[in-house]
């Protein structure tokens, strides 16, 4: 995403979203049991590189390695970052995943950690890093792909190219898969994609025609955040498709590996994207995942996003930034800022101006944890607004994952990870070769938030 901002303009909520019938019904209790660990890694951190670490715009826990003793939990994690340091413009900066060793010490639900210990309970290293890759083992980029589109070949449909010829990818998802190969989904397609657990390029799924952006009839992956000495797209933004940095945010595979879902950030530019006021539906998509390397699309849904007051008093919709899948229906969805079956007509919106098609029937949703509870936060030194310091939280909360509490009384407990991405905001960044202070002080580290939720059923 273009980076614009470092401290939070609305409230993070999570939501709990079902496709077919209101969440929390037919006698099942998801509960939000509170925040429960909170961790740091310093916006100083240089990846093996040498280059300014960026944080969670994606993240999944490995949880093969997940144990618990003596009151300890210890795992490692993929934290996926995206483009890079772009304030102004994008750069070369080469897409990579970083590796994340972790404690995790639970506070129990509700108490008060001792003082100087309220940001302790997660200690975070990091652990490694690797670039990702095009099939052919080139470096990717995360330059904007002003008028580059890749041809297809074999297998691969086409892909957003940059002007050095290298695969940009804007990296926002991830799905690590038990026999280490991992999806990304990016937001320059949007497309998903699947990488080897080395990080090459092994198959592409391009989305619905409804949701690749178009420009003067033909598609155009450009985001209207050109490279140095680059020129702007035109027009500025697509006619149709996704919203300029609006892709693939959110992606998620069902507990039982069938399906594979992945969420747009807010709705696609025939369905209202083109404003801020009128985003609000926005498209699920659930493939089937029999066969890895060729997703096929199963059904696709409209989901409604929250929508709040700004300080106006101008009604804005939060955009969605990651989901947690519980099953093919149900999923935890981050938004901070349907119909049945297939719905992909790119000449047909299912939302024109913002209204739903009442041909539709969208997903439904029940607040499930509020990011902003001044209380939680409180417990553990935090604060949303007010004093712009250390301790107030970043703007983008972009990253989640789950890992069991592991103990046989509460079977259906969880720890549910989150994650910000800092947008490599530092005094001291370092990124494509060249030093960089970001503008205003800032200097924003990567945060953990861990909640412990119940979430029965998911074993299943």
């Amino acid at each position: 995403m273009k980076h614009l901002n470092r401290t939070v303009a609305l409230g993070a909520a999570l939501a709990l979203f079902t496709t077919l019938t209101p969440a929390l019904a037919e006698g099942v209790a998801y509960i939000n049991k509170g925040l429960v660990g909170v961790g740091r890694i310093p916006a100083a951190q240089r990846d093996k590189f040498g280059e300014t670490f960026g944080s969670g715009s994606g993240m999944a826990i490995d949880t093969s390695n997940w144990t618990h003793d003596a009151g300890t939990y210890k795992g490692s994690l993929w934290l996926l970052p995206d483009r890079g340091y772009n304030v102004v413009g994008t750069t070369d900066y080469r897409p990579r995943l970083n590796t994340i060793a972790i404690e995790f010490t639970p506070l129990a639900a509700g108490a008060t950690p001792a003082a100087g210990q309220e940001q302790t309970g997660v200690k975070a290293t990091l652990a490694d890093t690797f670039l990702l890759t095009d099939d052919k083992g080139a470096d990717a980029t995360g330059l904007d792909p002003l008028n580059g589109v890749r041809a297809a070949s074999g297998d691969m449909p086409i892909l957003p190219q940059a002007d050095n010829g290298n695969l940009s990818l804007d990296n926002e998802a991830i799905v690590r898969l038990p026999d280490g190969t991992m999806f990304i989904s990016d937001e320059y397609g949007p497309n998903i994609y699947r990488f080897s657990a080395q990080g090459r390029l092994m198959s592409a799924t391009q989305p619905p025609a409804a949701l690749v952006p178009m420009r003067h009839g033909k598609p155009n992956f450009a985001s209207n955040n050109p490279g140095p000495g680059a020129a702007e797209p035109d027009p500025k933004d697509p006619e149709t498709g996704r919203q300029n940095n609006q892709g693939l945010e959110g992606m998620a595979m069902t507990p039982d590996g069938k399906f594979l879902i992945a969420v747009l950030q807010s709705a696609t530019r025939q369905d209202g994207g083109d404003s801020g006021s009128t985003r609000q539906n926005t498209r699920a998509l659930v493939y089937d995942a029999s066969d890895l390397a060729h997703l096929k699309l199963a059904h696709e849904y409209v989901v409604p996003l929250p929508v709040f007051k700004d300080a106006k008093d101008k009604t804005k919709v939060a955009a969605q930034s990651e989901i947690v899948a519980l099953s093919d229906t149900k999923f935890l969805m981050l938004a901070r800022d349907s119909g049945n079956g297939p719905f992909d007509a790119a000449d047909k919106p299912v939302a024109p101006k913002g209204v739903l098609d009442p041909s539709v029937t969208p997903a439904k949703s029940t607040p499930f944890i509020d990011i902003n509870d001044a209380a939680q936060l409180g417990r553990f030194g935090l604060h949303n607004g007010g004093p712009k310091d250390h301790n107030e939280l970043s703007e983008k909360w972009e990253a989640m994952s789950l890992a069991s509490v592991l103990d046989p009384k509460l079977p259906d407990d969880y720890f549910l990870f989150v994650a910000n991405d800092n947008d490599f905001l530092a005094q001291d960044g370092f990124q494509v070769g060249a030093p960089y202070k970001a503008e205003d002080g800032a200097d924003v580290d990567t945060m953990f938030l861990v909640y412990q939720v119940t979430l029965p059923g998911l074993k299943k």
